[in-house]
Parts: C-alpha cells; structure tokens; sequence
C-alpha cells in the first residue's frame, strides 16, 4: 500500500513468489538457472521473488561498477539514496543531475504550467534524428500545434476498434511459435515481442501487416540505435555542458535512417489520392491540418509524427513483455496463476474483447512488469531557468531526470518495493497502487496508449500462456540496463514448447 516517505512496514508479503538470490552487483541472478530447470513452485514458492536488477550502492561505488562494465549503463550509476528519498542528485557532474522519485513532485515538472521544464537537450538530441522535432521532442507553442493536429488520430486507437488487428497479429505469430516448439529452435525474446508488437501497431496505424524482413531491419536498426545513441554517453552526461549540440555516431544516424525509410516505404501510397485509402491513424495524419494556417504536415513531418505512434507504440510494450515472459519462465507459479484465470474466464476458445476485461490477474502481471521494468526509465527534462522545486533550488540547465525506475523500487512508495507481487494490483488495494505508477507518465502529456498497450499485451500474455511453456536460456546472464527502453543488457534467447 503506497505511503509517503516515512519507510515501510517490518516484514514482506511472502505469498506465491521466489527470489533468485543475490551476488554482489546484481539482484536476481544467482539461482535463476535453478527455477528455470524445472523446480516448479515447489518448497521455494513461499519466499519473495526478486526479479534481476543492480544492488544499489554509494555513489562512489556505483561509477567504479559502471566503469568496470563498461556499456555505459545509468541503473547501475543510480545511488542508493535515489531509491529512498524523494529527489537526490545523480553522482558529480559539469551540469547538475536531479533524480525526482516523488510523483507529485514528478507531475508538477511534467505538467509545466510555467513552460520552464521542456524535453531535455540530451533527450532531443538523441530522438530527434529518428523523429524529428515531432510531438516526442518538442515543447511549448510547437506541441501544442501538433497535438491540436494529431489529436483525432488518437480516437483510432480506440480499444474496440484496434482489437481484431491485435488478435489477428497474435494468430499469425503463434504460427511462428508453434514452429519453434516442434523443431526446438531458440530464439531472442526481445525480438519476439518486438515483431509481435510491431505487426500490431503497423496494422493498427498503416491497416497492414508488417512484413518478417522489415521487423528484423526494424528490430535490428532499434537495437543499434539504442546501443549508440549519444543520450547514454555518460562522458557527455558528466561533463558535457547543458544546452550544447549533441552530435550522434555515424551508425545511429544511419539506423535512424534505415528505421524512417521503411516508415517512408509504408506512407508512399498512402499518398496517393487517387486511390481509396482506408480509415486508420495514417490517413488521419495525412488530413491533419494547422487550424491556424490549414495547412498540413510536410511529408518529412509525417514520417516524423508516424514515425512517433511507431516508437511508441511497439518499442516500448514490447520492451515490458519481453520482462513478462522472462519472469513467467522464471516463475511457474505465475503462470498458473494467469493460466486458471485464462481457462475460468475464456475457456477453450477465442479470446474476446470483453473477456480481456476480465482477465483482471493477468493485466496485473503486466502492470507489475510495468512497475519494476518501466520501458521509459527516465523522463528527461531540463531547468531553461532559476527556479525551486519542492524545497531544492534548482539553476539553470540543470538535467531533471524523473524517474519511474527508483520511484517504483521507493520502500517509502511501495511496500516490498523490489518484490515482484502482481497481486499488488489486484483488490481493494489496486486503485491506491495505480495512483504511484508513472510508467505511462503524468500530467498533461501522459501517454494516450496507456489502455490500448495495457489490453494488447493481456492478450498476448493470455494466448500464449494458455498456449506454451517459455524456458530461458542462460537465465543467470539476464541483467536490465536503461537505453531508449528498459533493456536486457543482452538478448535473452529462450525456447517453447507446447502446452
């Protein structure tokens, strides 16, 4: 039960889950081969799960373990203060760094009604080769312009209407699946929900599939993108100075280019007025116009702007499944768990929209994943003046890094913060524990395919829960690193095999 900062109570909800253990940098890696070999519930059931995550440590400690490793990644940089207090600054840097775990504290930089807080310099110039200055990136005059525009593509990701083209997607996908269990093959979690979710928001935004080779260049061009971008350049985000150029490597800005190519292969006929063109988000986009001017998007403006709704909407659900299926191969019991509630609501047949409503343990499971592996780890914004924020004196330039990641593990927030409990958000209690996510955002700007994200992926954890049994390879090797989205700092190759 969510409380404010004045620490959580003795004592842990020890119901259905496990922990892995733990080494000396790393949460949840040390008997993890073991769960996943096969000890099914079992006499373990009973203990805390603790799914895997950095050990948080003293400031010092934290950079001497990000230079050891060597990729750069901030979850292993955050102190252990972050996860115990309500703001606190991220280590020593050329430009001061403020960590905001506090979600009233969060939603008053997010809300910005004074417009001092836009998107950070370093955010900006990360997306911006891959979307432009789209509604992603901008701030102030410029998004409120393009959401006016863009708003009525949003009613097409209406829930009712987007289904079909979700479950269509999952149909097809389990072919690929079914496959995989016959011959035994593996293959990359994180591709596989990448692909997944891909095909569906490409249905749901261009009304067609997306086709195998374009979600392996996708995929593949996403991954590079992620791995380079110069967002995560710590040499850059200790010493760089705030408001300067961010140049990016030659292969991020060529994987941007890959990404928007295909974006611009999907448009093309769109174009054409000649031709009928369906009703779905791209055809709003086209007709979108300035009410100011009436003039539209440029065509570079709408690959920017789709090119939004596809980051959006497929990197980042599939960024928190693919931590779904980790953990359900980790945990049997878990699946037990959303596989009663499959059989009790569904039964043996097609899985409806109004059965997805009901399936209230299995949404559960994904907004645990949400918590603990949120896709956007921090939500960056930056002080374009002098001003305070709760009782800290914030100057100009300062980096304002608000932070789903250590506000979800916050003892003071959540009890048993690091304990992976999907049952948190089931009863009498899920109401109270929604009001302390942030994955989606806050404010003005929250994400408007929170639902539409939140009811794909119950249906994709239904179907193929009721359908496989997910097995990790090298489950001792999964750690999470923070890039575009909450990442395995490795793919994590696993194999299924059919009910």
């Amino acid at each position: 039960m969510p409380r404010g900062y004045r620490g959580a109570p003795a004592g842990t909800r020890a119901r259905l889950y496990s922990g892995h253990g733990r080494d000396a940098l790393y949460e949840g890696g040390a008997i993890a081969a073991t769960l996943s070999a096969g000890d099914p519930a079992g006499a373990a059931e009973h203990t805390p799960y603790r799914p895997p995550a950095p050990v948080p440590l003293t400031p010092l400690r934290s950079l001497v373990r990000v230079i050891r490793q060597g990729d750069g990644d901030l979850l292993s940089l955050v102190p252990r203060d972050a996860y115990q207090k309500p703001m606190t600054h991220l280590g020593y840097s050329r430009r001061s760094i403020l960590l905001i775990n506090d979600p009233a504290l969060a939603k008053h930089v997010l809300s910005d009604p004074l417009e001092i807080f836009p998107k950070n310099d370093l955010m900006v110039g990360a997306l911006a080769p891959l979307v432009g200055d789209s509604i992603f990136v901008s701030s102030g005059p410029t998004w409120r312009r393009q959401r006016q525009m863009i708003d009525p593509a949003f009613s097409h990701m209406r829930i009712n209407t987007a289904f079909g083209s979700m479950r269509e997607a999952v149909a097809d996908y389990t072919a690929q699946l079914d496959k995989a269990a016959v011959d035994g093959t593996d293959f990359s979690l994180d591709f596989a929900m990448s692909e997944l979710t891909a095909d569906i928001i490409c249905r749901t935004i261009f009304s067609t599939p997306l086709s195998g080779q374009t979600a392996r260049d996708v995929f593949e061009s996403f991954g590079e993108f992620e791995e380079s971008v110069a967002s995560v350049n710590l040499f850059q985000l200790i010493f760089g100075k705030p408001f300067a150029d961010v140049k990016q490597p030659v292969n991020v800005l060529a994987a941007c280019e890959r990404i928007r190519g295909h974006i611009d292969t999907l448009l093309a006929p769109r174009l054409d007025e000649t031709v009928e063109q369906p009703d779905d988000i791209v055809s709003a986009v086209i007709a979108a116009r300035d009410e100011a001017t009436g003039e539209g998007f440029t065509r570079k403006e709408l690959i920017d702007q789709i090119g939004v709704f596809f980051l959006a909407g497929h990197e980042t659900t599939a960024s928190v499944l693919t931590w779904v299926f980790f953990v359900l191969a980790m945990r049997p019991d878990i699946v037990a768990l959303v596989r009663d509630e499959v059989e009790a609501v569904v039964g043996d047949g097609d899985i409806e929209f109004a059965h997805v409503k009901q399936l209230s343990k299995t949404r559960s499971v994904f907004r645990e994943a949400l918590r603990l592996y949120p896709p956007i780890t921090f939500i960056p914004r930056v002080a374009a003046e002098a001003t305070t924020i709760g009782d800290q004196r914030v100057k100009r330039g300062t980096m304002l890094m608000i932070s789903p990641w250590t506000a979800h593990r916050n003892e003071g927030l959540w009890q048993d913060a690091a304990i992976f409990d999907p049952l948190r958000f089931h009863g009498d209690s899920a109401r109270e524990e929604e009001g302390t996510l942030m994955s989606f955002g806050l404010g003005p700007r929250i994400c408007v395919g929170a639902a539409f994200a939140t009811i794909e992926s119950a249906l994709i954890i239904a179907s193929l829960v009721r359908r496989y049994d997910f097995v990790v390879e090298a489950p001792e090797r999964v750690r999470p690193v923070a890039r575009l989205t909450t990442r395995p700092a490795e793919e994590i190759r696993c194999r299924v095999a059919r009910r």
